[in-house]
């Protein structure tokens, strides 16, 4: 599933839309990825509309219209945003495509594990409202987030990490990274993780996050040498620090991978 850099680098994807019109909009409406959202609604009204703006947080984004118009995407597993020529017709999984004069904007979903959702109001809709502050923002404190994990006291510390209530966007290859870089090991029961141990792991979110979003958002590029991501999807890979074979096991639902020289 796309974790918070790859949430980013698909939103600026319809970024050449902005500050132009909807013509038209063509849509699946029986498709899941528009459970709860009222399809005609959108037909009808997006067209005539601008795209002012849009962001991301954690894994979801949002694109902003005129007209106090609201569209909210989570790409799911398999959801991907891109941009085609005004004339582009629509395949089987290209569920939601706005059109402008020089372009179509196309969101698919093969899988439809992803979401679309609509509203019209002044104010962000509740949906988007509700989603915890980015963690890179100086509004996720150490107090926000050790108070989140004693919530979770008994939580091995990698399937805590993975709540999205309180750890917007993390999935599981950045949950690794973090911990690696954090040197902690990924059983450890969230209400254990105090003192220096906490403040290791509040300053390697942010870390982890902030740089993601620099190496991933832009051209959906690499992540530079030395981090744990390069090694991990190898089943032969090794620790970067001393190339000591990292370990491998399922802890909360979730292949986890670490060292055990570096994570006692």
């Amino acid at each position: 599933m796309p974790e918070l850099a790859e949430v980013e680098y698909f939103r600026k994807q319809w970024n050449p839309g902005l500050g132009q019109k909807i013509r038209s909009v063509s849509l699946h409406a029986d498709k899941r990825i528009f459970r709860g959202s009222d399809t005609s609604q959108m037909e009808k009204a997006l067209p005539g509309s601008t795209l002012l703006e849009s962001s991301a947080s954690g894994k979801q984004m949002v694109f902003r219209f005129s007209k106090n118009f609201w569209l909210g995407i989570h790409l799911g597993m398999t959801g991907a945003m891109r941009v085609e020529k005004p004339d582009f017709l629509p395949a089987k999984h290209d569920h939601l495509v706005l059109f402008q004069k020089q372009r179509a904007l196309v969101f698919a979903d093969m899988r439809h594990f992803g979401r679309v959702r609509f509203a019209q109001t002044k104010a962000a809709p509740d949906w988007w409202a509700a989603i915890p502050p980015a963690l890179s923002s100086e509004a996720f404190t150490l107090e926000i987030m050790e108070s989140f994990l004693q919530r979770h006291r008994k939580l091995p510390i990698k399937p805590a990490l993975l709540l999205q209530n309180g750890f917007p966007g993390v999935g599981n290859w950045m949950a690794d990274e973090i911990l690696w870089r954090a040197e902690l090991n990924p059983h450890t029961p969230s209400g254990n993780i105090k003192g220096k141990d906490s403040k290791a792991l509040w300053k390697q979110v942010r870390f982890v996050c902030r740089e993601a979003i620099k190496h991933v958002s832009e051209a959906y590029a690499d992540l530079p040498k030395g981090w744990l991501f390069n090694e991990r999807w190898n089943n032969k890979g090794v620790c970067p620090k001393h190339n000591t074979p990292l370990k491998r096991e399922t802890i909360g639902g979730r292949t986890t991978a670490w060292c055990s020289k570096c994570q006692k």
